[in-house]
C-alpha cells in the first residue's frame, strides 16, 4: 500500500511540474515559493489544535485544485501558479511521509508517525 500511495504522490508531483512548464512564469518560482505553505505551522504557536487545523487546511489538495481551477477559469495565471506550487509541495511532503497532522502533536500524521520511534496516534 505504501508503494501505491507514493506512486500516486509522484504522479501528482509530476503533474504539477507539467502544469508549471505551461505557465508564463520562470522555473525559479517553484523553489522560491516552495516553503510558503509551511508558514501554516505558525498556527502551532496558538496550540496543537489550531496548529493542526491551519497546517491541514494549507496542505489539502482540494485547496490546491481550487486555486488552480479558479485561476484557470478567471484567466489569472498567478492563482494557477499558487495552486500548482501548493500541489507540488503537498505531493513532495507526502512522498517524504508527512501527512495531515493529528491534534496530539506535530509528529503524528495520518500516514504514520514522522519519527522512527513514535507510537501511532489514536
Amino acid at each position: 500500500m505504501k508503494t501505491l500511495l507514493k506512486s500516486d504522490e509522484l504522479a501528482s508531483l509530476l503533474l504539477a511540474v507539467l502544469v508549471l512548464a505551461q505557465l508564463p512564469y520562470a522555473w525559479w518560482w517553484l523553489p522560491a515559493l516552495f516553503l510558503v505553505p509551511d508558514l501554516s505551522m505558525l498556527g502551532y504557536l496558538a496550540g496543537p489544535r489550531l496548529g493542526a487545523w491551519c497546517y491541514n487546511l494549507a496542505h489539502h489538495k482540494l485547496l490546491a485544485l481550487a486555486l488552480g481551477a479558479a485561476g484557470y477559469l478567471l484567466g489569472y495565471p498567478a492563482l494557477v501558479l499558487a495552486g500548482t506550487v501548493l500541489l507540488f509541495h503537498i505531493s513532495f511532503d507526502r512522498l517524504l511521509g508527512y501527512g495531515f497532522k493529528h491534534e496530539t502533536g506535530f509528529k503524528y500524521t495520518h500516514l504514520e508517525p514522522a519519527g522512527p520511534h513514535l507510537p501511532q496516534a489514536a
